[in-house]
């Protein structure tokens, strides 16, 4: 398993849907948050786009120097920007951090924001352009030269004259529930993104996209986007879930629904049909919480449970085919460190979680009476 982290530039907080409890997002606190990630041993984090969020690529950069060995997930938006100063970005962002960028293909979901951005495109033109996109973006960071007439776009004798570290560029991660998205990603990216449905909604987005890459002669790995609300014990992590929310008025519940239904987005319908804006049926699955999708919009769940209970549920998702877990929870910055010390230990990670030395995995708490180290465990 990969695990991820989440940095929320579009603020943070206790409670959703409400200003109380609210927590202004800054350099300093995406510093503290990026740091602990670093530490605990998160292989990476998200950065999110869009109008509400600060811009991806300035945060993540600002935060390369912080850091050591972190990677940061960032988008690039076909439409947006060219191809070829995606690629240049993506080249100097990897040389600069060396070798710690990866790519979150974004199209867009919601027409009224990409309008605003001067994108007018319908949902599957804009699959169309972003498959243009990806075959000019991954030539050029590979080093050919490349002269290319598609529907949307073209380019004359494009080339990189400074390389990415890693080769033949960074790796392209990329989310898309519809047919034509499923398209795209088997043709081009790395790692397929879905959001937290339950189980068989994610196994069968597994084999389909699988199937797709097999014709396509290439093989995809394959992510989950979810939150993890944990705790002790299960009734603790239940009422915390609660607590997450309980400040919702159902006005605020019903604007943010009005404005996640005029979505093209495929994923984005599947979230809002999970709950339908229902306080009353929020558990879609074993221990998976559809409380967030209520006033969010894309990722709209969240693993419930005590730890043990956490771990399995995770370990379920990656018997399917899932790799590489982007997790976050309110607010961020203790959260990391909740899932690190209560979750981590329980899963087959690919490394050690922590850069502290081969003795101590993790926060080991207090030497007891300034002599004995606590014991490791408490069960």
């Amino acid at each position: 398993m990969q695990v991820f982290w989440f940095i929320p530039t579009h603020g943070d907080g206790r409670y959703l849907g409400t200003a109380y409890g609210g927590r202004a997002f800054d350099h300093g606190y995406a510093g503290q948050i990026a740091v602990a990630a670093d530490r605990l041993g998160y292989d990476g984090v998200l950065l999110p786009t869009g109008r509400s969020c600060e811009d991806a690529w300035v945060t993540a950069a600002s935060l390369i120097p912080l850091t050591k060995r972190l990677k940061f997930l960032v988008a690039v938006r076909p439409g947006l920007m060219s191809p070829t100063l995606a690629a240049r970005m993506a080249a100097t962002f990897d040389r600069l951090s060396d070798g710690r960028l990866l790519i979150n293909v974004v199209t867009g979901g919601d027409p009224v924001e990409l309008a605003g951005d001067g994108l007018f495109l319908d949902h599957d033109t804009r699959y169309a352009l972003t498959d243009e996109f990806l075959t000019v973006w991954r030539q050029v960071l590979a080093g050919e030269e490349v002269t290319f007439q598609g529907q949307h776009l073209r380019v004359e004798g494009a080339r990189l004259l400074f390389p990415a570290v890693q080769r033949p560029y960074p790796p392209l991660y990329f989310g898309g529930s519809s047919p034509v998205a499923m398209e795209v990603a088997a043709k081009h990216v790395d790692v397929y993104l879905t959001w937290g449905e339950p189980l068989p909604q994610v196994a069968e987005k597994v084999r389909t996209v699988r199937q797709l890459a097999r014709q396509q002669g290439r093989k995809v790995r394959f992510g989950l986007r979810v939150h993890i609300i944990v705790r002790e014990t299960d009734r603790e992590a239940w009422r915390a879930a609660e607590e997450l929310i309980q400040y919702l008025d159902d006005e605020t519940i019903a604007e943010a629904q009005r404005v996640f239904a005029r979505f093209d987005s495929v994923g984005q319908q599947r979230m809002s049909q999970l709950h339908r804006g229902r306080r009353d049926q929020l558990e879609i699955a074993p221990n998976l919480w559809a409380g967030v999708g209520l006033v969010r919009g894309g990722a709209g769940t969240a693993i419930v449970g005590d730890p043990q209970t956490v771990a399995n549920r995770l370990i379920e998702y990656a018997e399917v085919g899932i790799e590489t877990f982007i997790l976050s929870g309110y607010p961020h910055l203790e959260e990391a460190y909740r899932v690190a010390e209560l979750v981590f230990p329980r899963l087959p990670l690919d490394r050690p979680q922590s850069g502290l030395g081969s003795r101590w995995y993790g926060p080991f708490g207090e030497v007891v009476a300034n002599e004995h180290p606590p014991a490791a465990s408490a069960h």
